[in-house]
């Protein structure tokens, strides 16, 4: 499973990669983070194009900050475009927290159990983590 990261989490994300490589998690699920940047996506795209970017290539999205202001929010997007076969949006509830050890690992813990039981999230519209 690709998981597609927010611009705005671009470091959480190393630690992110970080703990699910230590832990052992790539022995267990393929699970690979990308960043916009690995993907050629504009860092100002809106929440609509990075929405149907993720939905078009079945990726999470993994995100912090996408907000419910206009017509291109990513709550807006969700409520229109949103079908039971949608991938869930994955929104780290206290994105700061992720230096924190026990936080990160709560995070990925929960994460893994997302990509593992997929077919369970699908349609659901945003899921928070940890």
């Amino acid at each position: 499973m690709i998981v597609l990261v927010d611009y705005n989490l671009n470091q959480e994300a190393i630690l992110l990669s970080g703990s699910i490589a230590s832990g052992g998690w790539l022995d267990l699920v393929s699970i690979r983070l990308v960043t916009f940047v690995d993907i050629g996506l504009p860092k100002d795209s809106n929440d609509r194009v990075v929405w149907q970017f993720a939905q078009t290539n079945r990726m999470l999205l993994l995100t912090a900050n996408r907000n419910a202001k206009g017509k291109d929010s990513l709550e807006e997007v969700m409520r229109e475009d949103n079908t039971p076969t949608s991938f869930p949006i994955i929104t780290i509830g206290d994105p700061s927290r992720v230096l924190e050890y026990g936080y990160r690992e709560s995070c990925v813990e929960r994460l893994i159990e997302i990509v593992i039981d997929i077919q369970n999230y699908m349609g659901v519209g945003r899921l928070f983590i940890p």
